[in-house]
């Protein structure tokens, strides 16, 4: 692309960020005193390796601070509560950038601040409508990376098109009048109400209809001490997928149901038909001296998030393209054209890095495989792959992190070994085998290199801690870092966690399926105890032996807890996540039930004490469990479920809908399906009371899901009440609501189990 059709496209588009000054962050002015129980995650080392940034929650929201690697020194560096998601620290240490979510909803932003708490500014996302997320630096620190979701421009103003954008076979198109409605079963009585989408595809009817949850009688949640209003103007839309499942910390990466960053419609008109939303990638220099520099910009991927710059400038990696259909994409600088292309897994979005040379691109990717190994594509002088060869690979593992030493010398790898985690170093000049490193708890969460020595700090998560950031340095032993919390402060005493055990449940057409048992305290030996079989988002998480505390709450009211890994989950190699595509649904629904069976029939459930629950892609499958195999389950907790997929489209974000449409099918050409496999047209087989529970500010999964459900379960007059979390969106993030969740789902079991 010439310098000026790059200028006009620039132009055109009136998206290129420009750093907004904000006031001074709190720096080492304010360091509130901790929770006892708090996470720190996140971690990202200054370029000596003796500072590290991170996220904590121990004043109850992910805030950003930082802290001595190996000294007990912190500070709060941004005390505004909006929650922090992304970290990454400059390679020149001038700078600290961070991803936010401004009241707690999923449209998020890109701050950087200096490591004094000074010169704090919005570097992208600040524009009304439009979103912004981290990408990585340049090598000298000088631009930060980051991908902004545009709004739809304003009426009358012509967007050029970008002459390399991909086609990827999924644009919605004008959709026909009517391709949401709901009709046979799923009509529901008393007409349309608050969240619903119309015959038209318009947005929620506020009725006379008190909407769930609202007035007298409301439901858990609503009462005295519930969390209280928010913000006028608080914005929702996507998120960025660093947390996991609601718990005090992220485990797995996810976002819109269930995918990592803004989601994009990829065809040339939005879903209404209108103007197309777009991605676009910049390198911004946080100072504001220095003009954006675009990297990327397209409608047809919907994911985009720069990776890595090579040395020189020339070469930018770029990932890009949905859920299931993930693309490293080499790109030159100069003229925006394509180098190459090639498959990588989903996952962490960090998937390779450069040589310094710029002639070599190291890769995590599972490119013709079943699990994802450490590649190197040799690269010529355009970006051009010339040669491909596996440098390291496990079988029957996927390689789920990467990092590498500034140098390009080692690297770092964490391998997902049936959900646990391994860690090795290798040298990448060297024939050396790798070296193993010993890991003090289950799980690797982010690997960052240290400091030109070659040190590692390291965020681990556990069945036995909360999550926090360990310090390596180069050949020693991984150590605590003083300010993450300790293992015995995980839980109050007298009541330690549980450490959970694998199963391999067998599905009833021969599948093996995976997952763990968590058994509460107490119960002896052989008895049969009420389980509640909960169901992780995704559907391509993968449930992983870590510390959860609504696992901990619902074991310690003597419940015990099955967190299977359905088809379609992660970690189980590419056959197994794409068994559920298409009517493949249909039976990963059946393997809920099959999950059910195996605990039962290995003695350890109680088959007429059972319970389902879920969140995001888990709340769908709990619903559609609850209808599909009603005489199972005597209660249900759906979070943040989908329960109509074609209010589902009409609703969600445009980038969520396209990302969304590989994964369960298209809204037109797959309407038929997309009706077959949602709860609500079922919903006269609901027999059991429901409890949802929803953030008000979600509009991955808008919370008109969760509310027509439970409406049309009261007027066939079943139990069913609904939580709407205030100031949350997809994640829980504050520590009051993720509280008040835990303790309301644990009311419910145990009321309706019996107990």
């Amino acid at each position: 692309m010439a310098a000026d059709t790059r200028d006009r496209l620039i132009g055109a588009m009136s998206a290129a960020p420009v750093p907004v000054p904000l006031a001074d962050a709190a720096g080492t002015r304010d360091t509130p005193r901790p929770l006892v129980a708090h996470g720190c995650w996140y971690p990202s080392a200054d370029p000596t390796g003796e500072w590290v940034a991170f996220i904590c929650d121990r004043t109850g929201v992910p805030q950003l601070w930082t802290g001595l690697a190996d000294g007990s020194e912190i500070h709060l560096l941004d005390a505004d509560p909006d929650p922090v998601t992304e970290v990454s620290w400059s390679p020149d240490g001038r700078w600290i950038a961070y991803t936010v979510a401004p009241g707690g909803g999923e449209h998020t932003r890109v701050l950087c601040v200096r490591p004094d708490g000074t010169g704090r500014r919005i570097v992208a996302g600040a524009d009304a409508g439009s979103s912004a997320y981290l990408g990585c630096w340049t090598r000298d620190g000088s631009a930060v990376a980051v991908t902004v979701a545009e709004p739809p421009p304003p009426t009358g103003l012509t967007v050029l098109p970008e002459p390399s954008a991909p086609d990827h076979g999924t644009a919605f198109g004008d959709l026909p009048a009517g391709w949401a409605e709901r009709d046979g079963p799923a009509t529901l009585l008393g007409g349309a109400g608050h969240g619903q989408v119309g015959p038209d595809g318009s947005g929620p009817d506020h009725g006379p209809g008190a909407p769930v949850g609202h007035g007298p009688g409301a439901p858990v949640g609503h009462g005295p001490g519930a969390p209280v209003g928010h913000g006028p103007g608080a914005p929702a839309g996507h998120g960025t997928g660093v947390a996991g499942r609601a718990t005090d910390g992220p485990v797995r990466g996810t976002a819109g149901p269930d995918g990592e960053g803004p989601e994009l419609d990829g065809g040339g008109s939005g879903l209404d038909g209108g103007a197309p939303d777009r991605l676009t990638a910049y390198l911004v220099d946080p100072s504001g001296l220095g003009s954006p520099v675009l990297v990327a910009a397209e409608s047809g991927a919907a994911t985009l998030r720069v990776c890595d710059v090579s040395q020189d400038g020339r070469l930018a990696l770029v990932r890009r393209g949905p859920r299931g259909r993930r693309e490293a994409v080499v790109v030159r600088t100069a003229d925006l054209a394509t180098g190459s292309v090639l498959r990588v897994g989903d996952g962490d979005p960090w998937i390779g890095r450069f040589s310094r040379d710029g002639r070599t691109l190291w890769l995590r990717s599972d490119h013709e495989r079943q699990f994802a190994a450490l590649l190197a594509a040799t690269l010529d002088e355009d970006g051009g792959r010339v040669g491909l060869s596996v440098v390291a690979e496990r079988e029957g593992s996927d390689l789920e992190l990467l990092a590498f030493a500034e140098d390009g010398r080692t690297a770092a790898l964490a391998w997902n070994v049936r959900g646990a985690s391994e860690l090795e170093t290798l040298s990448l000049s060297t024939a050396a085998r790798p070296r193993r490193v010993p890991l003090p708890h289950e799980v690797v969460t982010r690997i960052t290199r240290a400091g030109p020595a070659g040190g590692t700090v390291l965020a681990l998560s556990g069945s036995q801690r909360r999550p926090g950031v360990w310090w390596a340095p180069p050949g020693g032993l991984s150590a605590r870092t003083p300010w993450s919390s300790r293992d015995e402060d995980a839980v109050p005493p007298g009541r330690p966690p549980v450490r959970p055990v694998p199963l391999r449940p067998t599905a009833r057409d021969g599948v093996r399926l995976g997952g763990w048992y968590y058994r509460a305290p107490g119960r002896d030996a052989g008895r049969p105890g009420p389980c509640v079989i909960h169901l992780h988002g995704g559907p391509e998480e993968q449930e992983r032996p870590v510390f959860d505390p609504l696992y901990h709450e619902l074991l310690g009211r003597g419940l015990d807890v099955f967190a299977p890994d359905v088809r379609g989950s992660s970690g189980w190699g590419r056959s197994f996540l794409d068994a559920d595509l298409g009517t493949g649904r249909f039976a990963a629904i059946d393997d809920v039930a099959d999950c059910a069976a195996h605990v039962v029939l290995d003695g350890l459930a109680d088959p007429t004490r059972l319970a389902v629950m879920g969140r995001s892609y888990g709340g769908y499958l709990t619903m559609a469990s609850l209808v599909w195999h009603p005489e199972l389950f005597r209660t249900g907790v759906a979070v943040c479920g989908m329960s109509d997929l074609s209010t589902f489209f009409a609703g969600t974000e445009p980038w969520i809908a396209e990302s969304a449409a590989h994964k369960y099918g298209h809204p037109v050409r797959d309407r038929e399906l997309l009706r077959a496999l949602s709860p609500m047209n079922r919903v006269d087989a609901l027999r059991v009371p429901l409890l949802a529970v929803h953030g008000e500010h979600d509009t991955n999964v808008p919370p008109g899901e969760s509310e027509q459900m439970v409406r049309a379960a009261r007027e066939r007059g079943l139990p069913a009440e609904m939580l709407t979390l205030r100031d949350e969106g997809h994640e829980f993030r504050r520590a009051d609501n993720r509280r008040l969740f835990r303790r309301a789902a644990a009311d419910w079991m145990q009321r309706h189990l019996g107990l």
